[in-house]
């Protein structure tokens, strides 16, 4: 994906191929918040960003002197700074369902990312089977409204996208019983916000 060419104070340090980032990304253009996005290749850090960021992972947020470094932390942050769109219900209680559904979706689904990658040895079968069969169990809950449990674009969108979006690259494949899941998964790829976070790694996964 291209970098701004706009001097802008907020940066964000982005793996073009990471879906946490591609998250981010997402709510970013969203909001359509003025960023330089910076490309982070094999972890090639600038300095300064890597000495604030005690993890060394992305996303970085860096904003005048805050330096933000969790996908979720940074979206909050776009969040409650850039009010509209809102990406989280007004209602208290809707708002702890939806943190609540997020927490399941990363516990779930992203705490095997590197199983699916292959990166934990014997792991990557079950883990392709395991996102398939939740998937499939939760479909009804894609049809019910216009976006994931929100009549509203949400963070729940901006955490599922990214995942649906690599399901072919996974060799993950959803049985037609499950066809919400698909349905809802065009609807959120053809949002003009989704195609602009794409990078052109991202773009060469389907």
């Amino acid at each position: 994906m291209a970098n701004s060419n706009r001097r802008a104070i907020m940066t964000l340090y982005s793996d073009p191929s990471c879906p946490l980032c591609h998250r981010t990304r997402i709510a970013l253009h969203e909001k359509n918040i003025t960023a330089n996005i910076e490309d982070l290749i094999d972890d090639h850090w600038p300095e300064d960003v890597a000495a604030a960021n005690p993890y060394g992972n992305s996303p970085t947020l860096v904003d005048k002197n805050l330096v933000l470094f969790n996908a979720n932390i940074i979206i909050d942050y776009f969040d409650e700074r850039f009010v509209q769109p809102p990406l989280m219900p007004v209602d208290p209680a809707k708002r702890a369902q939806v943190r609540q559904m997020l927490y399941r979706i990363d516990k779930d689904w992203y705490s095997l990312w590197n199983a699916l990658m292959g990166l934990e040895k014997g792991k990557m079968a079950q883990a392709r089977k395991s996102i398939q069969e939740d998937l499939t169990v939760l479909a009804p809950l894609f049809a019910q409204s216009a976006f994931f449990m929100n009549e509203d674009f949400s963070i729940l969108d901006c955490a599922l996208a990214p995942l649906l979006w690599r399901l072919p690259m996974l060799n993950i494949k959803l049985p037609a019983k499950a066809s919400a899941v698909e349905i809802y998964a065009k609807r959120i790829f053809n949002r003009a916000s989704f195609q602009a976070s794409l990078s052109d790694i991202e773009r060469d996964m389907r």
